[in-house]
C-alpha cells in the first residue's frame, strides 16, 4: 500500500512538470482540427487576442513573461497600491454621484445614501447641479466632518470651492476635519466644454487647502471625458499624466513645494467591465505618477489618490438591467486595481435621474464587495498574476508614450487645443466602433440577445451636462439609431419591421442559422417571423405571405443550400419578397446579400430597414 506523504500534497510529485513546449503540441493539434496548420510560436500567437494600443493578450502566461518588480504597497513605484495598508483596514470609499438641480431633492437623495452605505459625496455644482448657493441645503443634515464632499463645479469651481469652505466655518467644522476634494480641473473642463478657464483661481485654492485644511485637495485630474471621448485605457493614462503634470507646474510657479503640489491632486479614471484592463490601468497609472514624482525630485510624494467610475460608455440604454452586471464587475476590478474611492452609476444612469431603486443598487454592489465577499481584505489580490503584472508593465509602458507626444506637443493645453487629442480619440474610437458594428465586441441586450417586447424603462430628465469640447461616446449608440428607427416605425404603424426566416430542412439542419439570424435582425429592431418552423420550396411562398415581412432569409446547412436555396429564393421572390438574405457564406442563385458572424451588422441593418421603407 503507498503511504502518502503528511502534508499530503504531493500527490503528482512523481510525475514530471511539463514543459511549454508540450503545451505548445497539444495547441497544435486542437488548432490542426479547426483547419489551422501552425506549429511553435506560431501556434500561441494564433490564439493571442489583439487589443487597444498595440497590445496583444496571449493565452498563456507563465513565469517567463517578466515585468518590473511592483514592490510593495505604500511604497515606490506604488504599483500595489499607494498605502501600506491598502483598503485591507476599512475598504475603499464608497462615493456616490449626485445631479440634479433642486437642492431639496439632491438633499433627500444624500441622507438617502449616506444612512445606507456611501461613505463620501460627490456633487455636481452650476451647470448640471445645483446652483453655488443650493450647496448649503444639499448639504442640510450631513456631517461634514465624518462625510468627505467632492465638488464638480466646471466653470463654477473658485465660488463653488468658497461656498463649501464658508459652510465649514459656518457649523463649525475644524480645519483639520474638512476631507474631500474642492474639485478645480481647469484642462477637464476645457476638455469637456472648449472653454478655456484661468489656473491662478486653482493655485490659489490648492495654496489655501496646503495652509489650512490638510484633509482636503484642491484638483481634480478628470480622466473621465477621454474615456468618454473613445480613448483607449492608455490614452485616458496618458492625458491624466499630462494634465497632472501641467498643474503640478501651475502650482510649483504660484509658490507651492513640489510636495504640497502633489497632494493637491486627486486623480479620476474609469472602471470598464474588462475587468483586467480596468485592474491593470489603476496599476499603471500609480506607476507612472510615481515615475512623474521621481522625475521632479520627489519620489516620497508619487502616492497617487485615484477615484474610479464605473464606464458610462459601457451603459446601454436598451436592457439597461444588465448594467447592474457591468458595473459589478467593474467595481470588483477598480476594488482589486486598488481604487481610493468608486463609484458605481446607477443602471438607469443613461436613461436620465436615476430612481431610488436603482441609486439602492448602485451603493449596495459595493457593499457587497465588501461586507459579504471579503474583495478588500487582501491588499493587491491580483498582484503576482504573471497577466496582470505584464499588462500593467506594457500598458504603462504604452501610456507613457502618449504622455510624451502631448507634452513635445506643448503639454496638455495646447494638445487639445490643437486638435491632436481629439484626433488621435476619434481614431481610436473609429476602430472600436468598427468591432462593435461587426459585433466584435458584443454587447449584451443590444446587439446580442435584445429583447425588443421589453417595455422601455422611462426615468425623468437629468440636467443637460457641459458640451462643446471632445465628444461623448457610447458602445451602443450605432444599434440604438436602429432600435429607435424600428420603435418609431412601430408607433406609427402598429407593427415592427419583419423578416421572414426561411427555415430549409429538419431542426439539426437549420436551428444553429435560424438563431443567428434572429439575433441580428433583432439586434436592428427588425422582429423574425420563424413560422412554421420549417418550408421548402412547395411552402415557401404561402409561408411568405403570410409573415407580413417583406424581406426574407434562408436559413439552414450549406448542404441543403445547394439543394435547395435557389428553389426556395424563387418561391419567396414569386410571393413578393424584395430582397433575399442566406444565414452564411457562399454564392448561391437568388440570393442578394449574406449575413454571417462579423458581417457589418450595423451596416446590414441600416440597409434592411431602408429596404422596408422605414424612417432614419
Amino acid at each position: 500500500m503507498t503511504v502518502l506523504p503528511d502534508d499530503g500534497l504531493s500527490l503528482a510529485a512523481e510525475f514530471p512538470d511539463a514543459t511549454h513546449e508540450q503545451w505548445q503540441r497539444l495547441v497544435e493539434g486542437v488548432l490542426r482540427k479547426s483547419g489551422k496548420d501552425v506549429s511553435g510560436t506560431a501556434a500561441e500567437e494564433a490564439l493571442s487576442t489583439p487589443v487597444e494600443d498595440g497590445l496583444t493578450t496571449r493565452p498563456l502566461y507563465t513565469a517567463r513573461d517578466s515585468a518590473p518588480d511592483a514592490g510593495y504597497p505604500g511604497f515606490a513605484p506604488f504599483v500595489r497600491g499607494s498605502r501600506a495598508e491598502g483598503n485591507a483596514a476599512d475598504g475603499w470609499g464608497v462615493r456616490q454621484r449626485h445631479a440634479g438641480t433642486d437642492p431639496a431633492r439632491v438633499n433627500e437623495a444624500v441622507l438617502a445614501d449616506l444612512e445606507n452605505g456611501v461613505t463620501s459625496l460627490w456633487l455636481a455644482v452650476g451647470r448640471g447641479g445645483v446652483p453655488v448657493s443650493g450647496i448649503a441645503r444639499a448639504l442640510d443634515g450631513v456631517y461634514l466632518d465624518l462625510a468627505p464632499v467632492v465638488l464638480d463645479a466646471g466653470a463654477a469651481f473658485e465660488p463653488a470651492a468658497r461656498e463649501l469652505l464658508r459652510l465649514y466655518e459656518e457649523r463649525g467644522v475644524p480645519a483639520g476635519s474638512a476631507r474631500g476634494n474642492l474639485g478645480a480641473d481647469p484642462l477637464g473642463h476645457e476638455a469637456r466644454t472648449g472653454e478655456a478657464l484661468e489656473t491662478a483661481p486653482t493655485a490659489g485654492l490648492a495654496q489655501l487647502c496646503a495652509e489650512r485644511f490638510p484633509g482636503l485637495r484642491a484638483l481634480t485630474v478628470d480622466a473621465l471625458p477621454y474615456h468618454e471621448a473613445g480613448g483607449s485605457a492608455a490614452e485616458e493614462l496618458g492625458a491624466s499624466l499630462a494634465t497632472g503634470v501641467a498643474y503640478l507646474r501651475a502650482l510649483t510657479e504660484a509658490g507651492l513645494s513640489v510636495e504640497a503640489a502633489f497632494a493637491q491632486l486627486e486623480f479620476r479614471y474609469a472602471a470598464s467591465a474588462d475587468q483586467f484592463l480596468t485592474i491593470a490601468k489603476l496599476r499603471a497609472a500609480r506607476r507612472l505618477w510615481a515615475r512623474v514624482a521621481e522625475a521632479s525630485g520627489a519620489p516620497a510624494a508619487g502616492a497617487q489618490r485615484q477615484h474610479a467610475v464605473t464606464s458610462p460608455v459601457m451603459m446601454t440604454r436598451r436592457d439597461p438591467w444588465v448594467n447592474m452586471l457591468r458595473t459589478t464587475v467593474a467595481c470588483l476590478a477598480a476594488g482589486v486595481g486598488g481604487a481610493d474611492a468608486v463609484t458605481v452609476l446607477p443602471f438607469d444612469h443613461s436613461l436620465g435621474l436615476p430612481d431610488a431603486f436603482a441609486r439602492r443598487i448602485a451603493r449596495n454592489t459595493s457593499s457587497i464587495l465588501l461586507e459579504e465577499s471579503h474583495l478588500a481584505r487582501v491588499i493587491d489580490p491580483a498582484g503576482g498574476s504573471w497577466y496582470v503584472e505584464r499588462l500593467t508593465d506594457e500598458l504603462a509602458h504604452s501610456a507613457w508614450e502618449f504622455f510624451r507626444t502631448i507634452e513635445r506637443a506643448g503639454g496638455q493645453a495646447a494638445a487639445l487645443r490643437s486638435g491632436l487629442i481629439g484626433e488621435r480619440l476619434a481614431a481610436t474610437w473609429a476602430e472600436r466602433g468598427a468591432k462593435l458594428a461587426r459585433r466584435r465586441e458584443p454587447v449584451t441586450g443590444v446587439s446580442e440577445f435584445p429583447h425588443l417586447a421589453e417595455r422601455p424603462v422611462e426615468r425623468e430628465a437629468a440636467p443637460a451636462e457641459p458640451s462643446g469640447g471632445l465628444p461623448k461616446v457610447r458602445r451602443d449608440e450605432a444599434f440604438e439609431e436602429l432600435r429607435a428607427r424600428s420603435d418609431a416605425h412601430l408607433a406609427a404603424t402598429g407593427t415592427r419591421p419583419r423578416v421572414f426566416l426561411a427555415a430549409l430542412g429538419p431542426a439539426a439542419a437549420h436551428t444553429g442559422r435560424a438563431t443567428f439570424a434572429s439575433n441580428l435582425f433583432q439586434a436592428g429592431g427588425i422582429e423574425p417571423v420563424h413560422d412554421p418552423v420549417s418550408v421548402d420550396a412547395a411552402t415557401a411562398a404561402e409561408a411568405f405571405a403570410a409573415s407580413g415581412a417583406t424581406v426574407a432569409c434562408l436559413c439552414s446547412s450549406d448542404a441543403l443550400y445547394a439543394e435547395e436555396a435557389e428553389a426556395v429564393a424563387a418561391a419567396l421572390r414569386s410571393a413578393g419578397a424584395t430582397h433575399v438574405y442566406l444565414a452564411g457564406r457562399g454564392e448561391f442563385t437568388g440570393v442578394d446579400s449574406y449575413v454571417f458572424a462579423g458581417c457589418d451588422a450595423v451596416a446590414v441593418l441600416s440597409s434592411a430597414l431602408d429596404r422596408m421603407g422605414v424612417a432614419s
